[in-house]
C-alpha cells in the first residue's frame, strides 16, 4: 500500500475490499466511521489526495485522471478478494473514472457506489466562477452544510480548508466526460432528497452508465447524508457483495429510504 490509500481497521481475513474517495476538500478520514460501520463485510481503503494531512507537503493534484492513474498504478491485487468502489461527490466520479480503468485492465470492481453526485454527463453544477473567490468558496461551504458555520469565521481553519478545496474544485472545472463502453458492475446510486447542488432525476442517469444492475436509494439529508445513514449504506455494501460474490454473507443494518 502506497501513500495514496490509508486503512484505518486492517482486516485482512474480511472476505472482500472497500475503495473509497472522498469529497471534494475532504481527506481519508471522512470515511472513518463508514470504515467502522461496514467491519466484518470488507476491509476499507480510502484514497488520501495530496496536499492535505499527512501529504500536506506534496502539491496539489492537477487532474483527475493523475489521481485515477496514481490509485490505479498502487492497488495491489490481494489475493484476488472482491473490490467495491465507493465514491461520495467529486469521490463519485473518481470511483466512477477508476472503474471503468481497471475494467479495461480486465480486474474490474464487482460493485460501483456512487453517492451525491449527479450522472457523469452532467457538468459540475456550481454556482461559481472560475477560479472562484475566497468568499465564493465560503458561500459553497455553507451552503452544503459540510461544515460547521462558526468555522467558517475562524481565519486559521479557512487558511487550512480552503487551499484544497479550490484545487479540488479547479480538477472538476476542468474535467470533460467522454463516453465510453457501459461498466459490467452494478452501479448503486445514493442522493439526499434536499440536497441544493444535486437533481434527483439526474441521478438517475448513472443506470446508463452501467450494462449490469442499477439501484437509486433516496435518503432523508442534504449533500452530507452519509453520517445519518451508516448502517443502511453498510447493509447495502454487504447486500451488493452477497449478491456478487458467493460465500459473502449478508450483515444486517437499520436505515431509512425514501
Amino acid at each position: 500500500m502506497d501513500n495514496w490509500t490509508q486503512c484505518f481497521r486492517p482486516a485482512p481475513g474480511a472476505p472482500a475490499r472497500l475503495l473509497c474517495f472522498p469529497h471534494a476538500g475532504g481527506s481519508a478520514s471522512a470515511y472513518l466511521p463508514l470504515s467502522t460501520a461496514v467491519g466484518g463485510t470488507a476491509e476499507t481503503l480510502v484514497v488520501q489526495y495530496p496536499g492535505r494531512h499527512d501529504r500536506f507537503a506534496e502539491p496539489f493534484a492537477e487532474r483527475l485522471g493523475d489521481v485515477v492513474d496514481a490509485v490505479v498504478a498502487g492497488l495491489p491485487e490481494d489475493g484476488g478478494r472482491p473490490l467495491v468502489l465507493f465514491g461520495h461527490s467529486m469521490g463519485a466520479l473518481l470511483a466512477y473514472e477508476t472503474a471503468r480503468r481497471l475494467e479495461s485492465e480486465g480486474r474490474g470492481p464487482v460493485a460501483l457506489f456512487v453517492s451525491g453526485r449527479e450522472g457523469p454527463e452532467f457538468p459540475l453544477r456550481l454556482r461559481l466562477p472560475d477560479p472562484p473567490s475566497d468568499d465564493d468558496l465560503v458561500a459553497e461551504m455553507r451552503l452544503l452544510s459540510g461544515t460547521e458555520d462558526e468555522l467558517l469565521s475562524n481565519p486559521e481553519i479557512l487558511q487550512l480548508a480552503l487551499p484544497p478545496l479550490r484545487a479540488d474544485y479547479a480538477m472538476l472545472f476542468a474535467h470533460t466526460h467522454r463516453p465510453g463502453p457501459a461498466l459490467r458492475c452494478p452501479v448503486v446510486a445514493l442522493t439526499g432528497d434536499s440536497d441544493p447542488r444535486v437533481s434527483v432525476e439526474r441521478v438517475q442517469a448513472w443506470e446508463r452508465e452501467t450494462g449490469g444492475p442499477f439501484e437509486r436509494h433516496v435518503l432523508p439529508g442534504g449533500h452530507f447524508f452519509l453520517g445519518d445513514h451508516l448502517p443502511y449504506v453498510a447493509d447495502l455494501v454487504a447486500g451488493v457483495l452477497a449478491r456478487t460474490t458467493p460465500g459473502t454473507d449478508r450483515r444486517t443494518a437499520t436505515g431509512t429510504s425514501v
